[in-house]
């Protein structure tokens, strides 16, 4: 059988070009497909804070916080009471029987004065009254000219005065004279239950004795 050798290579031709196309689609639609897929991104979302809008620790601290105010002024307390007729004479600067007049106090005897002092009996001394804003010193009574007392006293480090311990704590009521003149609290409250010790029975009813035991107890003290 002849083989017509012109339609052969006719053939061939058409296959090859077939095949060739079917190389070049291939090719275009791998790139299509390349050039359609997504770009990659940053691994870091767009939206992600970054450290200049993060909260700083000045920011985070209210803006209105208080400063620190000033102490308020101490209010003033209750006056110390005392115990004993030993207590009163141990705290005291000063301690004198005499007279009030009306424009100081005549020092007739000096019971018990703390070292240094240069008040002497015949002496004249100036008393002041408690300090402003003390509660108690609304109930505190006053002394008046003529009367006859012994008189427990603080003096005052900046000026030549002189002030009761505690108001009335500080203040016997003298009648009569020598050793057995009766020597009385000034105020049933605000006064001491004891010589030397304290009586429960006695609190809040005065304290009564005599000017003898006065001086004996004041001699004690150094």
């Amino acid at each position: 059988m002849a083989v017509d050798l012109r339609r052969t290579r006719s053939l061939v031709a058409t296959a090859a070009a077939v095949l060739a196309a079917a190389a070049l689609s291939a090719c275009g639609s791998a790139d299509a497909d390349q050039a359609a897929a997504p770009a990659p991104t940053s691994a870091a979302p767009s939206s992600a804070v970054t450290p200049s809008s993060a909260v700083t620790p000045s920011s985070a601290a209210p803006s209105s916080a208080a400063t620190p105010r000033s102490a308020a002024t101490p209010i003033k307390g209750k006056l110390r009471g005392y115990g004993t007729v030993r207590q009163l004479s141990e705290a005291a600067d000063l301690v004198v029987r005499g007279e009030v007049e009306a424009d100081g106090f005549r020092v007739d005897e000096v019971l018990r004065a703390a070292a240094g002092s240069t008040v002497r009996a015949g002496a004249r001394i100036t008393l002041a009254s408690l300090p402003s804003g003390v509660p108690d010193a609304a109930h505190m009574s006053t002394l008046e000219a003529g009367q006859v007392v012994v008189l427990y006293l603080a003096k005052d480090p900046t000026a030549p005065t002189f002030r009761t311990l505690s108001g009335d704590f500080g203040v016997f009521d003298v009648s009569g004279t020598g050793t057995e003149a009766v020597a009385v609290t000034r105020s049933q409250a605000m006064a001491v239950s004891g010589l030397l010790t304290e009586d429960p029975a006695a609190s809040g009813h005065g304290f009564r004795t005599t000017l003898g035991e006065l001086r004996t107890v004041a001699a004690q003290v150094r």
